[in-house]
C-alpha cells in the first residue's frame, strides 16, 4: 500500500486532503504538533468527517496515523519513503515545517530515492516560490532541488466551518465540512506521475486558478463578512448575508468586478458563462445553513486579508491593471477597517483586536501603505488609493446620515 504523508492535521488537512488520498487506497500519515491530535490518530486510526450540507452524512476516513512534527528525523523517514506529500498549515506557519521538508528530501536523495511532489494547500499565491526560496538555505549549495521536489500549488476551494469548543473536546479529531471535494492542482508541477485519486484535478494554467480562488471566492467571503457587518452588525452567517436585500446584490456584484477583470487576464481559461456558473455555485455555497460559517471566520485576520496579495487589495488592483472599474472591491476594502464581528464568545480574533487598538487609530494613509502595501508613489496603487478613499469617505457620511453605505 503507498503512504502519502500530510503535513498539518487540521480542518483542511483532515477534512479535505487526507481524506481524498485515504478513499483513493493510500495509508495516510499526519504530521502534527498537537499532542492529543498525534495520539488519537495513533489510537483510533481513524474520524469522522461530518458533512454538512443539504444532504448531511458522516464520512470515516480510515487507515491513517499520526507523527508528532517535532520528531524531524521521524518525519523525514517517512517522507523518504512516502508516495507524495502535501502541507495544510497556513501561511504564517508554512515556515516552520520547511526543516522537516528540507530534512526528508536529503534523506530521499541519499536513500536514492524518486522525486517527492509536494502538494501545497496553502491558500496563498506564489506558494511554490515562496517554499523553494525557503527550503534552498536548508539544503546543501549543490543539492538538486528543482530536480528532487515537485512544488505543486493548489486551489483549496472547499469550506470548513469552526467547531465548537464543546464539540472540539468531546472527539479532537471530528471536523465539518462541505460536500465540495475538488482539488485543483498545477499539472506541470509534479516531478512523478500524477496520482490517481479521484477529486484532484490537474490544471495546466495554476496561476489562473490560484487568482479566481482568491479574487472571486476568497473576495466573496470578505464582501460577505465586511458588507455584511457593515450594513448591519446583527448578522453571524454568511448566508444571512447572502439573503440579505442589500447586502447579497453587493456581494454578487463585488465577485463580478473579479470576475471580468480574470476573463480579461486568462481568456484562454474564463468566459462570461463558466464564471458565471462560478460566482452562483459559490454564493449557493455561502448560502449554506447547515454549513453554519460565520462573517466572523470568514473575515477575521484582517492584516492578512487585506494585505496587497490577498483578497481586497490583490483584487481592487487586478481589476484596475484590467481596466475594469470596482467600486465594491473598494467598498470592502474600506469595510474591512470597521469590521468587528465576535466569535461565539464575543470576543474579536486576538490579532485583530491589536490591529484595531494599535493600527487603525493611526489613519488611513498609514493603513493603506503598511497593511494594503500600497505606494502612491506608483499609477496603480495611487488609483486604489484614491478608491479607497473615496470608500471610506462614502461610508463614514452614510453612517453620520443613518442610511445604507451600500445603497
Amino acid at each position: 500500500m503507498q503512504t502519502f504523508v500530510q503535513i498539518g492535521a487540521g480542518n483542511i488537512g483532515r477534512s479535505f486532503v487526507g481524506q481524498l488520498f485515504s478513499r483513493a487506497g493510500y495509508e495516510v500519515v499526519f504530521v502534527d504538533v498537537v499532542p492529543e491530535v498525534i495520539a488519537a490518530l495513533n489510537a483510533r486510526q481513524s474520524y469522522p468527517v461530518e458533512i454538512k450540507d443539504r444532504n448531511p452524512e458522516t464520512i470515516w476516513v480510515e487507515n491513517v496515523r499520526g507523527v508528532d512534527g517535532r520528531d524531524q528525523d521521524a518525519v523525514a523517514r517517512e517522507l523518504a519513503a512516502c508516495r507524495c506529500c502535501a502541507t495544510a498549515v497556513g501561511p504564517k506557519a508554512l515556515p516552520h515545517v520547511l526543516p522537516n521538508l528540507a530534512a526528508g528530501l536529503k534523506l530521499r536523495h541519499a536513500l536514492g530515492g524518486t522525486p517527492l511532489d509536494i502538494i501545497l494547500c496553502e491558500n496563498m499565491r506564489d506558494a511554490a516560490r515562496f517554499v523553494r526560496e525557503g527550503l534552498r538555505p536548508l539544503l546543501p549549495d549543490d543539492f538538486p532541488l528543482d530536480e528532487m521536489a515537485g512544488l505543486v500549488e493548489t486551489s483549496i476551494g472547499k469550506m470548513v466551518p469552526i467547531i465548537p469548543d464543546d464539540v472540539r473536546a468531546r472527539d479532537p479529531l471530528l471536523v465539518y465540512a462541505e460536500a465540495y471535494n475538488t482539488l485543483i492542482c498545477d499539472a506541470r508541477a509534479f516531478r512523478n506521475p500524477i496520482p490517481d485519486v479521484p477529486g484532484l484535478d490537474p490544471k495546466p494554467n495554476m496561476k489562473a486558478y490560484v487568482d479566481r480562488k482568491s479574487f472571486i471566492h476568497n473576495l466573496g467571503h470578505a464582501l460577505c463578512a465586511y458588507l455584511g457587518y457593515l450594513e448591519d452588525p446583527s448578522l453571524r452567517y454568511t448566508w444571512q448575508a447572502v439573503e440579505h436585500p442589500i447586502v447579497g446584490p453587493a456581494v454578487r456584484a463585488g465577485m463580478w468586478e473579479s470576475g471580468r477583470a480574470l476573463i480579461a487576464a486568462y481568456p484562454e481559461e474564463f468566459n462570461e458563462a463558466n464564471q458565471a456558473e462560478h460566482i452562483e455555485d459559490l454564493l449557493q455555497r455561502f448560502a449554506n445553513k447547515a454549513l453554519g460559517d460565520t462573517l466572523h471566520r470568514v473575515g477575521r485576520d484582517l492584516t492578512r486579508k487585506l494585505s496587497r496579495e490577498d483578497r481586497v487589495v490583490g483584487a481592487l488592483l487586478c481589476d484596475l491593471q484590467h481596466g475594469v472599474e470596482a467600486p465594491v472591491t473598494a467598498l470592502c476594502a474600506a469595510a474591512g477597517l470597521r469590521f468587528r464581528a465576535p466569535d461565539e464568545h464575543g470576543a474579536l480574533f486576538p490579532p485583530d483586536q491589536a490591529f484595531l487598538d494599535t493600527v487603525v487609530p493611526r489613519g488611513l494613509d498609514h493603513v493603506l501603505e503598511t497593511v494594503c502595501g500600497l505606494d502612491p508613489t506608483r499609477e496603480l496603487d495611487a488609483r486604489a488609493c484614491e478608491l479607497i478613499r473615496s470608500a471610506d469617505a462614502k461610508i463614514a457620511s452614510a453612517l453620520a446620515e443613518g442610511v445604507s453605505p451600500l445603497t
